[in-house]
């Protein structure tokens, strides 16, 4: 069931992750980028700072020793004779300078950054701005609209191509963009984060009022009046009966009304789903007045103290103007509780436009799929739920009279995703 979208949206799921295994690559290779460019800058700027302190050293040294020398020719003259003094001390002088000079060269050649006399720098590695970002996203990632963009169209042709209709292809799209493009998520949360926000984004797009069929019955002033509409062979009277059986096993009384007295063999055929639940059926020749055969079934039931009446109604193309009137005078006369729509769900996008046509005429309440069971895309329930706002009811998923399924949003969601 619903096996195309299914692989569909996997088929997304699967790319979205194949974009954070690209992010991932980029991001180690702008890694090493960095980190080269920051052991450069930090090797030349140790070059630059010992260059400088042996400089300042050397400079230092040598200004000492030559004081030195200076004060120690001072203290040789004075106590020679004036001739021997000057001479000597001038041969001296000359001596010791020379050699003296020469020492702090020899020095300033064996000095090492290490053995400086001054007391070191710490030195510390500044990040840029780049590498910051890279630090930070070491635990996250995050998508930009471009990386998922090709993604995104990609995911719109699987929707079209899974009947689900062009609005609400747009609506699912803009709303995962929402909850994808730009949110931080957790390395190794991707899978389930993508997962979750599709489940999340599916489940508001199918979210409507509900009608609790039970309940509504219960409380509501009887007989309750509900009347089945739609096209031609979708399987109406059918899921009358069905639905028949749905309320006589929760202790519901029902009696059904032959109103579709334009098909041949149409009155035939619920007379005979009728006998084979047990229940009554109100049924008039063949081209009767629909409105006043629905009208005397209803009289039945007030008279029995029946709880439900069931009418059935010939089915009509959604674009014949004659036959839609006489589903409004139909409306008009018997004043019905609930109007549902009976859709086949393998005709995709013919009954998204069923639906609106009958909503647009006469207001329908509720949705009932046919075929559920064989439908492999699963675009239909989505796009009527989303295109004309109404819940759906229930679902027919065989031929069994008990083969009638509630409609469940988070089962339908979860067959899905």
């Amino acid at each position: 069931m619903f096996g195309a979208l299914k692989n569909r949206i996997k088929k997304f799921i699967g790319t979205v992750e194949e974009k954070e295994v690209t992010k991932e690559e980029t991001k180690e290779e702008t890694k090493e980028e960095t980190k080269e460019e920051t052991k450069e800058e930090t090797k030349e700027e140790t070059k630059e700072e010992t260059k400088e302190e042996t400089k300042e050293e050397t400079k230092e040294e040598t200004k000492e020793v030559t004081e030195e020398v200076i004060s120690e020719a001072r203290k040789t003259g004075a106590s020679e004779s004036k001739s021997e003094k000057k001479e000597k001390a001038t041969e001296e002088k000359d001596e010791e300078v020379a050699v003296k000079l020469k020492k702090p060269d020899k020095r300033a050649e064996l000095k090492k950054p290490t053995k400086s006399k001054k007391p070191k720098k710490e030195r510390t590695v500044k990040l840029t701005k780049k590498s910051q970002i890279i630090g930070f996203i070491k635990r996250k990632i995050k998508f930009s609209e471009s990386d998922l963009e090709e993604t995104f169209e990609g995911l719109h042709i699987d929707l079209l191509q899974s009947d689900v209709a062009y609005e609400t292809a747009d609506a699912i799209i803009d709303e995962l963009k929402d909850k994808l493009i730009d949110k931080e998520i957790h390395k190794g949360e991707v899978h389930n984060f993508i997962k979750n926000s599709i489940k999340e984004t599916l489940l508001d797009i199918l979210h409507t009022e509900k009608i609790d069929l039970l309940n509504f019955i219960e409380n509501e002033r009887k007989p309750v009046k509900i009347i089945f509409v739609g096209i031609n062979g979708t399987g109406k009277t059918t899921t009358i009966a069905k639905v028949s059986r749905f309320l006589t096993n929760n202790g519901i009384s029902v009696v059904l009304a032959a109103g579709d007295t334009f098909r041949a063999g149409a009155i035939e055929q619920l007379e005979t789903h009728a006998n084979r639940l047990g229940v009554k059926v109100i049924k008039h020749r063949k081209g009767a007045d629909a409105a006043a055969t629905i009208y005397d079934a209803v009289e039945h039931a007030k008279a029995r103290k029946i709880d439900v009446v069931l009418a059935d109604t010939a089915g009509r193309m959604q674009t014949n103007v004659n036959l839609m009137e006489e589903m409004k005078k139909i409306i008009r006369v018997n004043k019905p509780d609930l109007k549902f729509f009976v859709g086949e769900a393998l005709t995709g996008n013919d009954a998204v436009e069923q639906a609106r046509t009958f909503n647009d005429n006469i207001g329908i309440d509720g949705v009932i799929l046919t075929k559920m069971d064989a439908d492999a895309k699963g675009g239909c329930a989505i796009s009527i739920a989303y295109e004309i706002k109404k819940p759906i009811l229930f679902v027919g998923v065989g031929q069994g009279y008990d083969d009638l399924m509630e409609f469940d949003e988070n089962w339908f969601v979860e067959e899905i995703v």
